[in-house]
């Protein structure tokens, strides 16, 4: 095996640059620094690492166009969607500063067995992020400021193809005040990264990927006793129900589905309608989705750009044939361009039934899954078949029974009505079934890996 890695632009398929893999001896030597770097960094007053969380959020601002440049290059986001991305880190920082010192303080009880009792929420260590390449700063800053603010230091396992991104974000964190080591970057293979979970020091270990990826890290960590939180794939309905407007519909589902090229755990993937509007809506998604273009990101009549890598552009096409052998039908796109990159064309299938991978599994690129529901009930239930539960949406003019529907019967992590959205610091994000358990944001993430710890006064 090769210990180099290489980018690769996947608009041009050009490569970017190459990078050399750290070793076992390497990476261990990192993990151990990081373990000496929590344990001053965890006794660092709550307020003090609020200052610097905030510092962070700030340089992540000041370095947004090399941000924005970067995740353009490494796996072809569109510039305004990559400055979006950078916005929502600065956001995440802002908010955990604000919110981490209330959120982590000790908690006065009267326990029944002593006089007075405290629940102090403890830093436990190093924890180490597996993360993923379709939102290469968001998905770093969403675990590891949140554990930065606990107290924790914090490991990063970026994606391959987005290696740069995941250097340059331990850049920015360090530039910001973070002292050295509370943050770095791991450069190593997937055996190397069995190892560093193995490791006595590392306390924790949360991944976003897919589910196989996910059962995979689980179970090493198991293996040896370690806490895990998984943020998996999905295939997210969207029910158009009965009395929905369309315009509403058509608007939601279309920017749900091609947001980030389609290459978004939570982006609407299964359109789930009822009888009562289903032609109208076909017609009117068809004519919307036929228009967008796929093509160089940087050009401004690029809808959105290619998928971050070829490979990953020929298994969706693989999905998008084994659902058109198995009964469903092409309505515009559908087709693998020749050429240079990894286009893919923006895609809708319809007559979409079980067995389908369209129906089945997660179809992460622009390729929307047309279903047809007999009423509201049968669309909820047709929403909850399904392995994953990571989000979904309810298109309604009736506010209040979409709520009810979204809060009592929607077997999802999170649920948005009227419209589309794909996280934000104030809300609980996570899911469930395949789609994994734990939750980030919203100040649940601050609290995954701390140690609720009681001290009990039993005499004053």
């Amino acid at each position: 095996m090769s210990n180099r890695i290489t980018t690769v632009n996947p608009t041009t398929g050009e490569a970017l640059t190459h990078y050399t893999l750290m070793d076992s001896s390497q990476a261990k030597q990192v993990v151990e620094a990081s373990h000496e770097a929590f344990l001053d960094w965890r006794l660092k007053p709550l307020e003090h690492r609020a200052k610097v969380v905030k510092a962070i959020g700030q340089a992540l601002n000041e370095h947004k166009e090399a941000l924005t440049e970067l995740m353009v290059k490494e796996m072809g986001k569109l510039p305004e969607e990559a400055r979006q991305e950078v916005d929502l880190c600065v956001g995440i920082c802002d908010y955990t500063a604000e919110h981490g010192p209330t959120k982590l303080a000790d908690e006065v009880r009267n326990p029944s067995n002593g006089e007075r009792g405290i629940v102090t929420y403890s830093p436990t260590g190093v924890i180490y992020g597996i993360q993923p390449w379709n939102f290469p700063a968001y998905q770093v800053v969403r675990y590891s400021i949140a554990n930065i603010m606990a107290g924790n230091s914090v490991l990063l396992k970026h994606a391959e193809i987005v290696t740069g991104s995941g250097l340059l974000l331990e850049k920015i964190y360090r530039e910001a005040g973070l002292p050295k080591n509370v943050f770095r970057t791991l450069i190593i293979s997937h055996d190397v990264s069995d190892e560093v979970i193995a490791h006595k020091a590392v306390r924790g270990v949360t991944l976003t990927g897919s589910d196989g990826a996910g059962r995979k890290v689980a179970t090493k960590a198991a293996e040896h006793l370690k806490k895990t939180v998984l943020e998996l794939g999905s295939n997210d309905a969207f029910l158009v129900l009965d009395d929905a407007d369309l315009d509403v519909a058509i608007d939601t589902c279309v920017k749900g589905r091609v947001f980030n090229g389609g290459q978004t755990c939570v982006a609407a993937k299964r359109f789930v309608v009822t009888n009562a509007n289903y032609e109208a809506f076909k017609e009117r998604l068809v004519a919307k989705m036929k228009a967008l273009k796929a093509g160089d990101p940087n050009a401004p009549d690029s809808d959105l750009g290619p998928m971050a890598r070829v490979d990953l552009r020929d298994g969706l096409h693989d999905q998008v044939t084994q659902s058109v052998s198995k009964g469903a039908n092409v309505l515009c796109g559908g087709e693998k361009p020749e050429g240079k990159g990894a286009f893919y064309p923006v895609t809708v299938l319809d007559n979409v039934t079980p067995g389908q991978p369209a129906y089945d599994d997660e179809l992460f690129g622009p390729v929307a899954a047309l279903i047809r529901a007999k009423d509201d009930e049968d669309a909820m239930r047709i929403a909850n078949d399904s392995r994953y539960g990571l989000g979904g949406g309810i298109i309604s003019k009736d506010v209040k029974r979409a709520t009810e529907l979204a809060s009592k019967y929607f077997d999802t992590g999170m649920v948005f009505i009227n419209g589309f959205g794909v996280a934000t610091p104030e809300m609980p994000f996570g899911g469930v079934k395949d789609s994994g358990y734990g939750r980030e944001h919203g100040g649940f993430g601050m609290l995954e890996f701390v140690n609720a710890k009681s001290v009990i006064v039993v005499q004053e």
